[in-house]
């Protein structure tokens, strides 16, 4: 009798200890980073839902094409904590690579993989110096990268079309969706690329972050003494960070150039920089979800604000600046916060 009740006491603990285990095999097998792919790309097929022309087509492969710029920021400003003001002349690096291959007669996926290992590369030889800095040194050391690359891009008229800028030709995304079997507009074929390829670094960046040397990152942005102290290679895992985000933005310039079809210096420019770093801040910079919510807010929101006429500019910036200042660590954030508190 002792010998039943104490297996009818303790199955519903095998029972619970079973599900529990069954739970974690699906949290396994539906990893972070497929479950931040699968709600991108569900994200990417509302928005093709919803979209009445390509004008918003348009407007969404920019939100995408930036998402995917300031996913890379997001792994060095939030996971390790480096500050880069030059970020945009390795999104200029990708753009303008995929517009001169075609020139000298180079497809356009090699002259696109081709200025990314370009600006991997460039990356990785100035990376170890520059790192070595901190703070507002460092800042001022990646401006002076980036204007160093804005300023071949714009003197050097012969190859890069000089301050008019060059036109982009080569790859049309509609063939590629032409091999399937679908008619899609060039705008429509250019959101769905962007968005699957911003899904892809999204769901890579969840992967780093959880895995050990995404660990090691944020070890780093808290105290590099204390990371050291652990037998972390301080130096080479900033320069893996900073060479990963600078694939991050020349991918997306890359894209940009495709589906423009045209590009000029402006794309390596201090302002640009400036930019991506804001969207990540405003979105939370600890996140590839604030980095899209920071992307569609900084490249949607303008458009919206076209009926302020005069004062668009200033009604975005006051906009930015409650939101800094009411939301510190960002949307994103800060909307988490609200829900856990709720559900406690």
């Amino acid at each position: 009798m002792a010998g039943q009740g104490t297996t009818v006491a303790t199955a519903p603990v095998e029972t619970a200890r079973r599900a529990h285990v069954g739970n974690g095999k699906a949290r396994a097998l539906i990893g972070p980073g497929l479950c931040t792919f699968l709600i991108f790309a569900v994200l990417v097929a509302l928005g093709a839902l919803i979209f009445p022309s390509s004008y918003f087509y348009r407007v969404g492969t920019l939100v995408w094409i930036n998402t995917l710029a300031v996913t890379g920021i997001v792994v060095l400003l939030g996971y390790v904590g480096l500050v880069s003001l030059g970020h945009a002349g390795f999104f200029a690096i990708g753009a303008y690579a995929t517009a001169i291959g075609p020139n000298y007669g180079i497809p356009s996926p090699l002259a696109m993989a081709g200025g990314v290992a370009l600006a991997g590369l460039l990356a990785l030889v100035v990376g170890r110096p520059i790192l070595r800095l901190s703070g507002y040194y460092l800042a001022i050391a990646t401006l002076g990268l980036g204007m160093l690359i804005w300023m071949v891009l714009s003197k050097e008229a012969w190859l890069t079309g000089g301050p008019d800028g060059m036109t982009v030709s080569g790859m049309n995304a509609r063939n590629l969706f032409k091999l399937v079997g679908l008619k899609l507009k060039s705008a429509e074929a250019w959101y769905w690329v962007a968005g699957f390829v911003a899904a892809i670094g999204a769901a890579i960046a969840v992967n780093l972050a959880n895995s050990p040397s995404g660990r090691a990152l944020r070890a780093i942005h808290d105290s590099d003494v204390a990371a050291r102290s652990l037998g972390i290679d301080v130096a080479r895992a900033k320069s893996r960070a900073f060479v990963i985000s600078a694939i991050y933005a020349a991918v997306a310039g890359a894209l940009l150039a495709l589906a423009n079809g045209y590009i000029t210096p402006e794309t390596g420019g201090f302002m640009h920089s400036v930019e991506m770093v804001t969207m990540a801040v405003l979105g939370g910079a600890a996140s590839v979800f604030g980095a899209l919510v920071g992307a569609l807010i900084l490249t949607a929101l303008p458009q919206l604000l076209t009926v302020f006429a005069d004062y668009e500019h200033m009604v975005l910036g006051a906009i930015m600046v409650v939101t800094m200042i009411a939301m510190r660590r960002g949307l994103v954030p800060f909307i988490a916060d609200l829900w856990n508190r709720r559900k406690s």
